[in-house]
Order: C-alpha cells, then sequence, then structure tokens
C-alpha cells in the first residue's frame, strides 16, 4: 500500500492553539498518550472515520499509544429536538454528557452534531437557536472538566440519491423518512455558525465545506456520484475522507490519494482490522456503561471483558508494528 507520509516530527508539532480566556483549558502538543473522546450521532456510532484515524495515528507512530474511546449514538442530537412522526423522542447528547465525562475521564473531547439537529425541516430561527443553545451547553460542559474540545461541522446532507423521498418546503411534513430536499443549507448554515463562532480554546474541524467541495468536484466527472448513498450517512469512502480531513484539521499533512482505491487499500491491512476490531469492541462496551435512552433505556457493564479483549488486541497490534 502507498505509504502515507505526514511532515516530519508532526506529532511533536502539533499546535491546538488555545486563547488566554479560554479556562485554562490544556493546550496538548500531541494526541498520543492523551484519551481521547468522540461524541456524535449515527455516524460516529459507525465510527469508521474513527477507526481510519487511530489507523493512521498507529501506523505511522507504531512508538506512540493512543487512546481513543467513541461512543456515537444514532439519532441523537445536542439541539434536544424530534420531529413529530419520529418513532420514538431522539437522545439528546446533554442527558448524557457529564455521565461519559466523568466515567471516561477524556483529555480531549471530539464532537460532531448538527444532522439530525434541524430533523429534516426548514431552517427556522426555533431550531437554529436550539443547535447553538445545546453546542454552547456541550462546549461549557467539557470545559469545566479542563479537556481539550475539537468541534466538528456536521457533513453534508445529500438530497440527490434519495431524490423520490425528499419535499419541497411547502410539504406538509419533513423527517428522518422525508427530508426537505434544501436541508444541506441548514446544515450549511450550522457548519457556518460553528466556525465563525469563535469560541476560545476551540479547535473546530469543517467536515461540511471540504466534503462538498469534492461531491461537487467529482460531479463533473461522474453526475450520480455521491458519498452517502442513503444521502446521510457516509460510505467508506466518505468516511476515509473524513479522516483525512480531521487530521489535516490537527496540522497533519496527509496524501491525496484517490479515495475509493485507497479504501480498498487499507481494508486489507490486517493492522486497519485490529484497530478497527478494537475500537468497536472498547464503543460499545463503553457507550452500554454511560447508558442511554432511545426508544429503551439501555445500561449495562461489560468494560471488564472489553477492556481485557482489548488489551490483548493492542498487543497483536504492537507486535504486527514491530514486525514492520
Amino acid at each position: 500500500m502507498k505509504k502515507t507520509i505526514f511532515m516530519p516530527s508532526v506529532l511533536l508539532a502539533i499546535v491546538l492553539t488555545c486563547s488566554p480566556s479560554s479556562r485554562d483549558v490544556p493546550v496538548y502538543k500531541q494526541p498520543a498518550g492523551k484519551r481521547i473522546l468522540f461524541l456524535g450521532d449515527s455516524i460516529t456510532q459507525n465510527g469508521l472515520y474513527v477507526g481510519y484515524i487511530e489507523y493512521f495515528l498507529r501506523r505511522e507512530n507504531p512508538e506512540q499509544n493512543f487512546d481513543i474511546i467513541s461512543i456515537g449514538l444514532s439519532s441523537e442530537t445536542v439541539s434536544g429536538l424530534t420531529e413529530p412522526n419520529h418513532p420514538y423522542p431522539r437522545p439528546c447528547i446533554l442527558d448524557r454528557l457529564q455521565r461519559a465525562l466523568d466515567s471516561i475521564q477524556p483529555d480531549v473531547v471530539s464532537a460532531c452534531y448538527g444532522m439530525n439537529d434541524g430533523i429534516y425541516f426548514p431552517q427556522s430561527e426555533e431550531r437554529f437557536a436550539a443547535f447553538q443553545t445545546g453546542m454552547r451547553t456541550l462546549v461549557e460542559t467539557v470545559q469545566q472538566t479542563g479537556a481539550q474540545l475539537y468541534l466538528l461541522t456536521p457533513p453534508p446532507f445529500d438530497p440527490l440519491p434519495i431524490a423520490h423521498k425528499t419535499v419541497e418546503k411547502d410539504a406538509e411534513f419533513f423527517g428522518y423518512s422525508s427530508p426537505f430536499a434544501g436541508y444541506n443549507d441548514v446544515l450549511r448554515d450550522y457548519a457556518a455558525w460553528l466556525r465563525d463562532e469563535k469560541i476560545p480554546g476551540i479547535r473546530i474541524i469543517d467536515f461540511f465545506t471540504p466534503m462538498v467541495e469534492y461531491i461537487e468536484g467529482q460531479r463533473l466527472l461522474q453526475p450520480n456520484f455521491c458519498l452517502a448513498p442513503d444521502g446521510v450517512h457516509p460510505d467508506s469512502a466518505g468516511h476515509l475522507l473524513m479522516a483525512r480531513i480531521f487530521l489535516e484539521g490537527l496540522d497533519m499533512a496527509v496524501p491525496q490519494d484517490e479515495r475509493v482505491t485507497m479504501v480498498h487499500e487499507v481494508s486489507k491491512d490486517s493492522l486497519f482490522s485490529l484497530v478497527e476490531k478494537r475500537r468497536k469492541i472498547r464503543s460499545k462496551a463503553w457507550l452500554e456503561y454511560i447508558g442511554y435512552t432511545r426508544g429503551e433505556t439501555v445500561q449495562k457493564d461489560n468494560r471488564t471483558e472489553a477492556e481485557n479483549e482489548a488489551e490483548r488486541l493492542l498487543l497483536r497490534i504492537k507486535k504486527l508494528r514491530d514486525m514492520d
């Protein structure tokens, strides 16, 4: 596989800028040795982009340890909103955030919300305000722990592959099963607000803009090209692009390989298989331990078993890296 080339000593050179007025939020010069918690909706619960991030970090820095836990939850919002015809109240991250922070005690928190927060309606002042209020509460809650915070803009919504189910602005009902055809403009507003808010001590990583630009560029060659076949959830190439954007957001130089080809190459790498298996085991155990309500309440503790298996997999990962 073509080797990813990071800039020399890049992990030692990463500087996460932080304003003096950021409540003494620590400035970490490298993600190695830090516990990183990924929060988000179903895109983060799928978590493939998190797996790609950890894979590249471990592949390029075999001597370093990266403690990454992702507990994304399908249907979740930061706004606390739910469309009227949704089968159950959407979970809100604010209901489990403090427990997650207390239990996992992360040094760094990465949060990606927005896709569900407009509940697939046209934009409105009330829904936009709910997203902003929820995001500010998330920021304040995380900053009170002293953790560094990365806010990730939502990926784009793509109406093209689901044109048969989208509805126009004058429709009677909106929701995940009948989304507003122009819903990407709602996400554009969310992304712009996050970029422009200039919250002290927060690192903003913009998924939305480069993903839109990539899709538009590909459609000049393939008119039906998409990264999210269902309009919402990125495919493997989309997750790989998200991982690339995330790493670039931490000032890492990443290659410009053709993404689909690279997905196939990475998926065949034994290191990725081990990293991804370990990520899934820990994600499920910690998600269930923190607990959530999504139609039904789930809360159980399988952490010991999961962490023991994760440690065995980590030994295999280290052994594999030592053989290279």
